[in-house]
């Protein structure tokens, strides 16, 4: 969830910081960035972003190299005014 009052400033973040820090640890392949609706707003808006790996061992390697330094940024620019939470999760058909 993302709070209204810096949501602009943090979907571009998004879309020009964070997703593009991401992809280039070269641990995935690519990546779907969507807004969920029919969600309750009142406290903000809610995204998801999901990142695609090629192997677990690919996984591995961005939770052990890069997931550490990459939320803290997150965390130090954003602090709590968003909340996010991740999964880890496998594709059981397309």
């Amino acid at each position: 969830m993302v709070q209204k009052d810096v949501h602009d400033q943090w979907l571009q973040w998004m879309q020009q910081t964070h997703i593009p820090e991401v992809m280039q640890t070269g641990c995935f392949t690519h990546y779907q960035f969507v807004k969920l609706l029919d969600t309750d707003e009142t406290e903000g808006l809610t995204y998801a972003t999901q990142y695609f790996a090629e192997s677990k061992s690919l996984y591995n390697m961005y939770i052990e190299k890069f997931a550490t330094l990459l939320r803290n940024k997150a965390t130090q620019k954003w602090g709590n005014a968003t909340i996010g939470f991740r999964s880890f999760m496998q594709i059981i058909a397309q």
